[in-house]
């Protein structure tokens, strides 16, 4: 029912949103509406903190403002700062809440350097605790408050900003039993603006679907052993992937478990959504380790060793979507990096696809998961990406290669393939399932169903061989192919044509002729009863009657 709820208060902040929006590109409006809705969420979330703490009174988040502006005076205000900034790693003036704002806009009293002011004021209290300053340092700063596209003035512009807060707030983000909804109407709403944004979309979302494939296969094997769960992603876009693993380990485990959640991107834009993203799904702060950063230029993230040396941190489960076929400097002194080094190649400079698969490997455990997307050409492109294929099968780290079916990204129609990759591994075979024709065809998009999601899953577990499904290679069928992945060498889908009944043909064209000779005879006998009315036309007739004579 939530989810439903959600979708409908979606729906409708959507098609409010865009004619609101006027010329204003659908991309660019997004970062006014999911920046405020985070804004309201940080509010709330502080003022429900205080209350929980006893600090204020109140049933109500307007009874609850009242109180903090009254309580947080003077020398009062910074000891409530600096309390509400140790517990939540961020602190906003009673002057500067989500509530305060609303009713200066509702009353008219709100003066446009209101909004660089609450935003400012933000910024400057993440510096309160050091511990969290990285996690909400400049989380609003693709906000642009000058944005002509707003408005030719600073009145303009702050009415322009007026009316998007009047729409943020005119919704409750609850479901009908009183649950906070607002993550997942924030969810929604980034997948709105994805299916607006043509290949932008790629910039910043997986479809769910999708992400559900990756994060099945990245939890199939993990067990609840009272330790958090570690995820990364190193091309996190708005970390919906990782907070798509969080919810399938709690069905794979059958209970919730703490998740310590890892993402790197390299767009600061994007990076601002993923923060946004994981704490509207209340991850707290000090469960989050995000940087914005190139994953591939400098490895992240490291962990300080006993003896004071750096080593890779490592984690449970490695998943992504990185941007497909990427130029990246593979400058040979890179072969020196720990993270390349031992495959022997570099990947080349048009095509960084291994390189975002070695530098997910080189962070998971031995016990971990690996689960990418990859454009299909990883499977069989032969100089050094096929010596790096070579080697990971070598190596006996490659454990399935899942073919998808096509169209399922917004950002490309080309179909992709899922590696699925261990550090450790006792078997010795590589398991293929061609999962491409299993979809629902879409009008812009096409769609993986729960059962064909279930089908991938269930096959990759149990490991045996389906009839032009699936088939579980050993590494010398694969030798034999010359480490060539190309699904169609291991799963055969070809269908044979069905045996064509001849008789049935040319029974099929006796009574197609029949029935065009019927046709003629009706129009013959009705152009007879035609007289042209000059000797023309009556020619014309005479040409027609020919025409349709069956001989």
């Amino acid at each position: 029912m939530s989810e439903n709820r959600a979708q409908e208060i979606t729906n409708k902040l959507w098609a409010m949103a865009n004619e609101l929006r006027g010329n204003m590109a659908a991309d660019e409006y997004r970062n006014y509406i999911l920046g405020f809705m985070f804004y309201r969420y940080l509010s709330e979330n502080q003022l429900d903190h205080l209350r929980k703490s006893d600090l204020l009174t109140g049933n109500t988040f307007e009874e609850l403002n009242k109180d903090y502006l009254e309580q947080a005076v003077g020398d009062e205000l910074q000891d409530f700062l600096t309390a509400i900034a140790e517990d939540l790693g961020y602190a906003i003036e009673p002057e500067y809440t989500w509530q305060s704002i609303t009713d200066k806009v509702n009353n008219n009293t709100l003066k446009p350097e209101d909004f660089q002011e609450m935003f400012n004021r933000f910024n400057d209290n993440t510096k309160i605790n050091t511990n969290a300053e990285q996690d909400f340092s400049g989380v609003f700063a693709d906000i642009n408050l000058g944005n002509s596209r707003l408005g030719n003035n600073t009145n303009q512009r702050a009415k322009s900003l007026m009316k998007i807060v009047n729409l943020v707030d005119q919704f409750e983000y609850n479901d009908e039993s009183g649950h906070d909804i607002l993550g997942d109407v924030y969810e929604y709403l980034i997948a709105k603006f994805a299916g607006n944004s043509g290949k932008k979309a790629g910039e910043f979302y997986t479809p769910h679907q999708v992400s559900q494939v990756l994060a099945r296969l990245a939890t199939a094997s993990a067990t609840d052993n009272g330790e958090p769960f570690s995820v990364y992603d190193a091309a996190m876009g708005s970390g919906s992937l990782l907070l798509t693993v969080q919810g399938e380990l709690s069905k794979q485990l059958a209970k919730k478990v703490p998740v310590r959640f890892y993402g790197q991107e390299l767009n600061t834009t994007t990076y601002n959504l993923a923060r946004m993203n994981l704490m509207m799904h209340h991850v707290p702060y000090q469960n989050m380790t995000l940087s914005n950063a190139d994953t591939l230029e400098e490895d992240w993230p490291k962990r300080k060793n006993t003896d004071g040396s750096e080593g890779p941190q490592t984690f449970d489960a490695v998943v992504m979507n990185p941007p497909y076929s990427q130029k990246w400097d593979n400058d040979d002194r890179k072969l020196k990096d720990p993270r390349f080094g031992e495959y022997g190649a570099l990947p080349p400079k048009s095509k960084a696809d291994y390189a975002f698969v070695l530098h997910g490997l080189y962070h998971l455990k031995d016990s971990g998961t690996m689960a990418i997307v990859l454009p299909h050409g990883v499977l069989f492109r032969a100089a050094k990406e096929g010596k790096i294929r070579q080697a990971l099968i070598d190596k006996n780290r490659l454990d399935a290669v899942i073919g998808l079916p096509a169209g399922l990204f917004y950002s490309t129609g080309i179909p992709t393939v899922i590696l699925v990759l261990k550090k450790k591994r006792e078997r010795k075979d590589v398991f293929f399932i061609d999962a491409s024709k299993d979809f629902e065809k879409g009008k812009n998009q096409n769609l993986l169903r729960e059962t064909d999601i279930d089908k991938i899953v269930s096959t990759y577990l149990k490991r045996e061989d389906v009839d032009k499904y699936a088939h579980d290679a050993s590494l010398d069928e694969i030798k034999e192919n010359e480490y060539n992945l190309n699904i169609p060498r291991y799963v055969d889908t070809f269908e044979e044509e069905p045996p064509v009944d001849i008789k049935k043909v040319v029974a099929e064209i006796q009574e197609t002729d029949k029935k065009i000779k019927e046709l003629n005879s009706s129009i013959l006998e009705d152009l007879n009863d035609l007289v042209g009315s000059d000797e023309q036309s009556n020619q014309e007739i005479e040409l027609l009657k020919e025409l349709f004579k069956n001989e």
